[in-house]
């Protein structure tokens, strides 16, 4: 059976990728025999360890999970990440890669991918399979089909024959199809050896978060992996309750244009897990023997926690703050409030409003309207906006108007989940932001 991996995209240019669809196969039982540990109570060797490794790589995910030279990476980062991400792989011995997942096809997960796929062979290339048009996923695939690399789309449900003894459940994925938000379709992936259990959420949003439980998945867990870089769109309060996470990990840029993680989920996180951001821990370690787990940063001291007792008793090690760098602080507008802002944003209809409350017309020439990290921004030709007056910028083509001017883009720029809009002056100086 084949599958046309890309011929819907909403709004969007229309491709068609076509590969052989194989079925993943399920996981083996997981071994009942007590995990072994040396007298001396360290881990076992560390090829017989479950090890997760959070990359720092700046606003974007990339995992890499190790057992018994099984290897699996999940997103590989923005495109300038690819090198960094193949470097640290080279530097583990790594030259095969069981499996590559890619969550989602948002750059910051898939842009360093064909840096990976060319330098690495790779046995099983597991996507989403929420259709979407864009360069970076377009090129993506084509470098799977000429290295001819097994495609496959997991359902939820599903499991992945990763190692073993290592239960990988998926518990979300674009074959969900309950949503066109390209956030709300990652793949969402538990990871269970003997008592610990990781939670890798991707992107997804509270709506997500909500459908998992509601089809009644069991989303508890030792070690969270925090959706959307600790947006307050995911990690809603039922989530985390029900996840009851002792450590949670945030992907995130220092000083990222998202203001990531939000305070709201950051509080929320803190008040029931130990919370490590790669923005300042760098690239975070979780070693286990499946009763016991490790934690490593880059930029800390390491410290190790029973995972059975780990929930109400705590850390067994003082934690450490050596080296450890300014908290991200969230992108502000200027500290002179502007007569001209952001008023008004719709994600659904595609349309945001700028408007003047002076007392004097402004020239808006030159000046941009962006989206979440810059990534489509829009400039204001010869534009002049009156003293009380609106301006509607729409997302897609049409006759500009003295209150409405459009965008041109051939496809969506606002994301339905949860988005911001950000207003700059022809300087670069940022002036104002609406968030939805």
């Amino acid at each position: 059976m084949y599958r046309l991996k890309n011929e819907h995209s909403r709004k969007g240019i229309y491709r068609k990728h076509t590969y052989a669809e194989r079925p993943i196969p399920a996981s083996p039982t997981k071994e009942t025999t007590p995990v072994a540990t040396s007298q001396n109570n360290e881990l076992p060797a560390a090829s017989r360890n479950l090890t997760v490794n959070f990359l720092d790589v700046g606003q974007g995910d990339s995992i890499l999970v190790k057992y018994d030279n099984k290897t699996m990476l999940i997103d590989a980062g923005e495109k300038d990440k690819g090198e960094v991400i193949s470097a640290y792989l080279k530097n583990q011995d790594i030259a095969t890669l069981d499996y590559v997942v890619a969550t989602h096809p948002h750059s910051d997960h898939i842009g360093g991918m064909v840096d990976i796929l060319n330098s690495f062979k790779v046995e099983h290339f597991i996507d989403s399979g929420y259709p979407y048009t864009s360069k970076t996923y377009e090129d993506m695939l084509t470098t799977i089909d000429k290295k001819n690399i097994p495609f496959e789309t997991p359902k939820r449900g599903d499991k992945i024959n990763f190692a073993p003894g290592i239960d990988v459940q998926v518990l979300n994925s674009g074959n969900s199809y309950f949503t066109d938000d390209l956030n709300q379709n990652s793949i969402v992936l538990k990871i269970t050896d003997g008592t610990v259990s990781f939670l890798l959420t991707g992107d997804v949003g509270i709506e997500a978060e909500n459908e998992i439980m509601k089809a009644g998945y069991n989303v508890n867990a030792d070690i969270l992996k925090v959706g959307h870089h600790g947006s307050r769109t995911s990690s809603s309060a039922s989530f985390i309750n029900a996840v009851s996470p002792a450590v949670s990990v945030i992907e995130v840029d220092a000083g990222n244009d998202y203001g990531h993680p939000h305070k709201e989920t950051l509080d929320r996180l803190q008040k029931v897990s130990k919370v490590y951001r790669t923005d300042l821990d760098g690239t975070i370690t979780i070693t286990t023997d499946g009763s016991k787990y490790t934690v490593t940063t880059q930029k800390t001291e390491p410290r190790e926690v029973n995972s059975m007792s780990s929930r109400s008793d705590g850390y067994s090690s003082t934690d450490s703050t050596t080296q450890k760098t300014e908290p991200a602080k969230s992108i502000a507008p200027s500290s002179t409030e502007s007569t001209v802002y952001v008023s008004n944003l719709n994600l659904k209809d595609e349309w945001v409003k700028v408007t003047n409350k002076g007392s004097s017309p402004v020239s808006l020439t030159g000046w941009k309207i962006g989206d979440d990290g810059s990534k489509h921004t829009y400039t204001f030709p010869s534009y002049t906006l009156n003293s009380g007056s609106t301006v509607t910028v729409y997302t897609g083509k049409g006759t500009s108007t003295a209150t409405e001017v459009y965008w041109r883009s051939d496809s969506p720029i606002w994301n339905n989940d949860g988005d911001t809009a950000y207003l700059f002056e022809n300087s670069g100086k940022l002036v104002s932001t609406l968030e939805r």
